[in-house]
């Protein structure tokens, strides 16, 4: 890898502490974590209290909030291709070791946001504490009535009233939103339904998690799955009501603002991705070359069928890492707008090699895969949402093609070039 991304002595250094903390104390607490989350009416009331230990020793290690690039001057400093590579080593163990450096989502896409659009009082009152790791927030756009994977439908209204917003909406999927110390919210609305452009009706409002109106009305499952404590939940705002001095970056810049934020965040969950396809394969390998277990008298792994699934994964694996990082360069030689190809690429293809990757180890262990047992059931659920999370790929693919279809002229432009240039060779007796 570093002979194709030029990685600082800092971040190789990062990479090794990262790598030893994952595998030494987040994957070993996995399943302390999962045991202490609530059950019952303390589901929804309590978090794991060993989370708190590992982001204490996290910060202790310096890997605490590694997310936000060096153009900021809140965060540590790195790029988003150093980011990357650092991401894909918690993606090992996605339900801990990102929580663990406070690089979890939504709060990193939402502490972004405050950092590139928040007003001092705005950054004072939310994203110091969101970057101590003292609060968390959630991040509501996705609405129950319309198809949200194209934004300009969403229907919950932002209205002006004197000095305050009123809110009107039903949204669900919000995840972090039954985290009992989730203290804000970011919603977007429609604050100018009537603009000429569609893209300019949205904004996005701060909207304290404790203020009358805010309703979590259900966790929502993901195969089963609630993810508690945090949880992705339907919410409703009733009559919701803020000060102006709570709207971000300004009225009808919501479009703007979520394009910002959702450029690092994909490459972010791409990168988490890839870590949880090494562990997938990690896991099958360990399956198949067990001695143990023998089919028609050989290992699993003596069957060609077995042994060229390792294979392609490992090809699969390697090349969507490439893609991912490549984007995440681009992303830092450009800015996310102008790595928009990159980044609708990697989003498309990293799940779906997640995906085959965990199904494929599923099918390696039987039985015992889809069970709790194996972490393989729960990646999958997650890699499965990535598919819809964030773009679903059938967006991130038609604005792939409409790029790509753009370059019609100028492909016939230079067609029509070496066309010239041919006849003249052919005039020319066949001579340059």
């Amino acid at each position: 890898m570093s002979s194709i991304f030029e990685l600082s002595p800092r971040c190789m250094e990062l990479r090794k502490k990262l790598i030893d903390f994952v595998e030494n104390d987040c994957l070993p607490a996995e399943e302390i974590y999962e045991n202490q989350v609530g059950t019952g009416d303390k589901r929804w009331t309590t978090t794991p209290a060993i989370m708190e230990e590992l982001k204490a020793k996290a910060k202790s290690l310096g890997l605490w909030n590694l997310f936000l690039n060096k153009s900021y001057p809140e965060g540590p400093g790195l790029t988003n291709l150093e980011y990357a590579t650092l991401c894909e080593i918690t993606g090992r163990c996605p339900r801990v070791a990102p929580e663990a450096l406070n690089c979890s989502a939504p709060d990193t896409g939402n502490m972004e946001v405050f950092a590139k659009y928040g007003t001092p009082e705005q950054k004072q009152k939310y994203l110091v504490p969101l970057m101590n790791g003292e609060i968390r927030s959630a991040f509501a756009m996705t609405e129950i009535a319309v198809a949200s994977s194209d934004a300009t439908n969403i229907e919950t209204r932002i209205e002006r009233v004197g000095d305050h917003y009123i809110i009107n909406g039903h949204k669900w999927w919000i995840s972090g939103a039954g985290d009992p110390r989730c203290k804000v919210y970011l919603v977007m609305g429609k604050s100018d339904p009537d603009n000429e452009s569609k893209y300019r009706q949205q904004s996005i409002v701060i909207v304290p998690s404790d203020t009358p109106g805010v309703e979590v009305v259900r966790p929502m499952t993901v195969f089963g799955y609630d993810d508690a404590p945090e949880g992705h939940c339907e919410v409703k705002f009733t009559n919701v009501k803020i000060p102006v001095s709570n709207i971000i970056a300004g009225e009808g810049r919501g479009f703007e603002v979520i394009q910002g934020r959702l450029g690092p965040g994909r490459i972010h969950h791409c990168m988490r991705a890839i870590g949880m396809a090494e562990r997938a394969l990690d896991l099958m390998i360990t399956r198949v070359t067990d001695p143990s277990r023998r089919t028609f008298g050989r290992v699993l792994a003596r069957h060609g069928t077995v042994a060229a699934d390792v294979a392609k994964i490992r090809i699969e694996v390697n090349a969507a890492r490439l893609m991912v990082l490549a984007a995440a360069d681009k992303i830092d030689k450009t800015n996310a707008k102008g790595a928009l190809r990159d980044i609708a690429m990697a989003k498309v293809m990293v799940p779906q090699v997640l995906q085959r990757a965990l199904d494929l180890a599923i099918q390696a262990h039987g039985a015992a895969g889809l069970s709790q047992d194996f972490p393989l059931a729960r990646l999958y659920a997650g890699a499965r949402t990535l598919r819809i999370a964030d773009g679903p790929d059938e967006v991130h693919i038609q604005q792939l093609a409409r790029y790509e279809l753009m370059r019609g002229d100028e492909i016939r432009e230079k067609n029509k070039a070496i066309k010239a240039r041919h006849d003249q060779i052919v005039d020319n007796g066949s001579k340059l």
